[in-house]
């Protein structure tokens, strides 16, 4: 009887391993790996301004239309160029964006003025602030030194940048930033960590880089809840001089 059962037991595990082995085979025709559902959206480039169709243009230049007073959401102050830029008007506070944004992809070009002064940070000193308080750093460190989480292209005092691609002082730069926000529970703990990518002009310097918290300029990192929230550009009140042009974002989420 109790060979029966073994030879019975036996049967019955390469029967199942046998089966097991049948379902985990490679797929022998193409098809079979093929999905079709969902389809991408079509987005398409513009051929003169290389902007995404499905781009939120931010700042082309002609005005301020997007943008408010980050202290109490009046006018900009900021000096509207006619090369289609705007600069920093010292001491006027910084500005930020009417809309609300979470995961981003954000295109921003940026110069120093040619004729600079200072040093360490204060020379060509602004900021970008995704949703108001994490900071890409924006600075001019040709021939200028500075602690390297506080340089140029640095997610300010939390990430060193993995290399230096800033253009010559007076000539414009390019970030492209890949942003992806954090999450935070019901009781406002954060569950996940925010992530960003940054390319210098062209270069990568952050890949994919998760965020601390709050980019403090004294203390550590803070994390409190937070859904939307505006981009922000800095005045460092120290007559930076810093220009800003052809600001656009694409919604990711």
């Amino acid at each position: 009887m109790k060979r029966l059962l073994l030879f019975l037991w036996s049967i019955l595990w390469f029967s199942v391993d046998g089966f097991c082995q049948v379902d985990a085979k490679e797929p022998t025709k193409p098809k079979a790996t093929e999905v079709w559902e969902p389809k991408p959206k079509v987005v398409s480039v513009d051929e003169v301004t290389r902007i995404p169709s499905d781009a939120i243009v931010l700042f082309n230049g002609e005005n301020f239309n997007e943008w408010v007073s980050s202290k109490d959401s009046t006018a900009v102050k900021w000096i509207l160029n006619s090369d289609k830029s705007m600069t920093v008007k010292d001491k006027t506070g910084n500005i930020q964006t009417k809309r609300n944004f979470g995961d981003i992809q954000l295109h921003i070009e940026w110069k120093s003025p040619k004729d600079i002064r200072g040093n360490g940070q204060h020379r060509g000193n602004s900021g970008v602030f995704i949703q108001n308080r994490y900071e890409v750093q924006v600075l001019d460190n040709n021939d200028n030194d500075t602690y390297v989480n506080g340089q140029v292209g640095a997610i300010y005092k939390q990430a060193i940048p993995l290399a230096k691609a800033s253009s010559k002082t007076g000539d414009w730069n390019v970030y492209d930033i890949i942003y992806h926000a954090p999450k935070f529970n019901k009781v406002g703990n954060k569950t996940k960590a925010g992530t960003i990518t940054v390319l210098h002009n062209g270069v990568l310097i952050q890949d994919h880089v998760e965020i601390k918290g709050t980019t403090e300029f004294i203390g550590w990192p803070k994390n409190k809840p937070h859904g939307k929230a505006p981009i922000m550009l800095q005045d460092h009140r120290d007559n930076s001089g810093v220009s800003y042009r052809n600001i656009w974002v694409r919604e990711l989420n």
